[in-house]
């Protein structure tokens, strides 16, 4: 026959299968994780700002947080020196600044740089679909500045809502 825990045994009860035992969780906790890529090689001259990478999220609570990851990939310099500013917007007035990168090298010729990368933590205090989107541009509204060089360089947008 079974045992009796509530009344023969004392002390403290182990956890069963590696859990946790625990019966709540203090904020930090990932509740949901959305990502987007793309791969497309983009190119302006313009101060204008030009869209990479979407993704969408829609939060469980007002207090809770969207941890927004973004990766830009493929940076290059086809003329002119100059500068390639990425940034974060929501649509709703919400830009952040992620990225900004010195394009110059004393000569005319193609400027192969890399990547960008940054993380922020964005408190949202609405439980509406947010759409994330990352953008560049040429800061100097004049050197031709790419991502996604060839088309073989994969940008990111990965978004966490993160219990408050």
């Amino acid at each position: 026959s079974g045992i009796n825990l509530t009344s023969q045994v004392t002390g403290t009860l182990p956890t069963a299968n590696g859990g946790t035992g625990a019966t709540s969780f203090s904020p930090g906790k990932v509740l949901q994780v959305v990502a987007a890529e793309d791969a497309t090689e983009r190119s302006t001259s313009s101060s204008s700002f030009t869209d990479i990478v979407s993704a969408s999220i829609t939060p469980s609570a007002t207090s809770n947080k969207v941890l927004v990851i973004v990766g830009v990939a493929g940076i290059r310099r086809d003329s002119g020196n100059g500068y390639i500013t990425a940034k974060v917007v929501d649509g709703s007035g919400f830009s952040k600044s992620v990225g900004h990168a010195m394009l110059y090298n004393g000569s005319s010729g193609a400027l192969r740089i890399g990547s960008a990368n940054g993380s922020f933590l964005h408190t949202t205090n609405t439980t509406s679909q947010k759409t994330y989107t990352v953008q560049f541009n040429s800061a100097t509204n004049a050197a031709t500045v790419l991502v996604g060089d060839n088309g073989s360089s994969v940008s990111s947008l990965t978004l966490m809502e993160i219990e408050g």
